[in-house]
């Protein structure tokens, strides 16, 4: 009876002792990732680079400025220019009219002097650059700046149009006008004196009688 309940104790102490090792056991663990690598920020893609004029559309002649930013900084920049013409009219179609009434000469871009159609610009700290250009040709040009550095990129527009022209003054255009006008003067000034002269004759010679 005694041995009965000494083998009962100790079955009972065994279980209590089991109990908290299988808990534990039970529990996930943390996986060493988990506990030794920090957070990593989400990825943020660069800032795109911008180019610009100052003007959209400017005559034959004028300058404009171009401006790029978000470029890589103290970086060389190439820019290089495509010029698209104007299209000419079609046969048999009207040339093209200016809202003064004057054609637009559409002339041929081979035939006009050559602009640079590449360069080069130079960032300051901030990535960006100020670079004047005075177009030679007409047409839609169409920049596109490169970093040579960062690889960034950036393009824009600009509409050049032929200057408007005054219109001719020779001096037959101008004579013909001033002489017919000198001669209408003179007529007028002839009439009135003859009408003078004939409302005088007409008074004194009344009082004569």
């Amino acid at each position: 009876m005694r041995l009965s309940r000494i083998i009962m104790a100790l079955t009972v102490g065994l279980a209590v002792v089991a109990v908290p090792t299988a808990a534990g056991a039970a529990q996930p663990q943390p996986t060493p990732s988990a506990t030794t690598d920090p957070p990593q920020p989400p990825p943020y893609p660069p800032t795109a680079a911008s180019l610009t004029v100052n003007r959209p559309t400017i005559y034959l002649g004028e300058t404009v400025v171009l401006t790029g930013t978000n470029f890589g900084p103290n970086e060389t920049v190439d820019i290089n220019v495509t010029v698209t013409p104007q299209a000419a009219p079609a046969g048999g179609a009207a040339p093209a009219r200016r809202s003064d009434g004057s054609t637009v000469a559409m002339a041929p871009v081979a035939y006009q002097a050559s602009a640079p159609l590449s360069f080069t610009a130079y960032t300051d700290g901030q990535g960006r650059f100020t670079k004047n250009y005075k177009p030679s040709v007409t047409g839609l040009l169409t920049f596109t700046a490169t970093g040579r550095e960062s690889g960034r990129t950036a393009s824009t527009e600009l509409r050049v149009l032929h200057k408007k022209q005054p219109l001719p003054v020779t001096g037959d255009s101008l004579g013909t006008p001033m002489k017919l006008g000198g001669g209408l003067v003179g007529a007028g000034a002839v009439m009135l004196l003859l009408t003078l002269a004939w409302r005088r004759r007409q008074r004194f010679g009344g009082a004569a009688h």
